[in-house]
């Protein structure tokens, strides 16, 4: 497997040395997202790229009528599933799931499903007999850091954008009307849960939010916080050695609930641009 190319000496200098003047190498302040476009896929619902700076990924959508588990005959279901290949980046294998997959994997699980974003009871057709099975492919594209708050902006903005088929149970059979028989049905999604990342160095510069590749590289330590516009913590999740103190912690803490806020009015106004475009092309 093609190993991960080390960042030089020099440039670890440099970074670090730009750090301590308080400067990012990108011109960023420290609690400063990059800039977020979103590409909403033609003729598709649920189809959603995330670009966050150069960092991009895509976010498809699928459903499928399945049986219920038999301890949860009212729930549907809300699986993810990542890919990681050598287009995102030239260190990743074809056909192989690195620890990095995995961890962004589980991440995007736990964002998406323990915070309960979306009802999985409002899934349910027939209780113990036909539920909707959600599917949330992800595919990254192009690693420029920070994979995960792009994957999360895509996959929850690639729900929020999906419609399932409209159905219909007469006696114990169930009809799946199409898009052009019936109007699709969203998702009932209660919030919208971000994960927004700070990167640590382990000494007294300001933790650095969204961090760029290079950053990532050489960081000491992350954090990353998931987040919704009610200044909820679904998720919080720490890796590297680096030890954090409380009031670090709670600084961050701070400076996400309010970009997350800022995320999402965004991530509203987009689809609320994409609708109206699509009502035009209809008519």
């Amino acid at each position: 497997m093609p190993r991960e190319v080390e960042p030089s000496i020099n440039e670890s200098q440099f970074l670090h040395h730009a750090l301590s003047q308080g400067l990012r190498l990108d011109s960023r302040q420290p609690y400063q997202l990059r800039t977020i476009e979103l590409d909403f896929l033609r003729g598709s619902l649920g189809a959603v790229e995330c670009r966050l700076g150069q960092t991009r990924v895509l976010a498809q959508v699928s459903a499928e009528i399945v049986r219920p588990l038999p301890d949860r005959p009212y729930e549907g279901f809300l699986n993810v599933s990542t890919e990681l290949s050598p287009m995102t980046s030239t260190h990743y294998e074809a056909g192989r799931t690195s620890d990095e997959q995995t961890l962004l994997t589980r991440l995007l699980e736990k964002t998406l499903r323990r915070s309960e974003c979306v009802d999985r009871e409002a899934l349910c057709i027939v209780a113990g007999q036909r539920v909707w099975s959600i599917r949330v492919e992800v595919h990254f594209l192009d690693d420029q850091g920070n994979l995960l708050d792009c994957a999360s902006i895509a996959a929850i903005t690639a729900l929020r954008h999906f419609r399932k088929p409209d159905v219909q149970v007469v006696g114990e059979e169930v009809m799946v009307y199409s898009m052009t028989e019936r109007v699709p049905v969203l998702l009932a999604i209660h919030h919208t849960p971000i994960c927004l990342t700070f990167a640590f160095f382990g000494d007294d510069s300001t933790p650095l939010l969204d961090p760029s590749l290079l950053e990532s590289q050489l960081c000491s330590g992350t954090l990353t916080l998931t987040l919704n516009a009610q200044q909820e913590i679904c998720v919080l999740s720490k890796t590297g050695g680096a030890p954090l103190p409380a009031d670090d912690i709670m600084k961050v803490v701070m400076i996400g609930t309010q970009r997350v806020k800022e995320v999402d009015a965004f991530i509203k106004k987009e689809l609320e641009r994409d609708e109206k475009k699509r009502r035009v092309e209809v008519r």
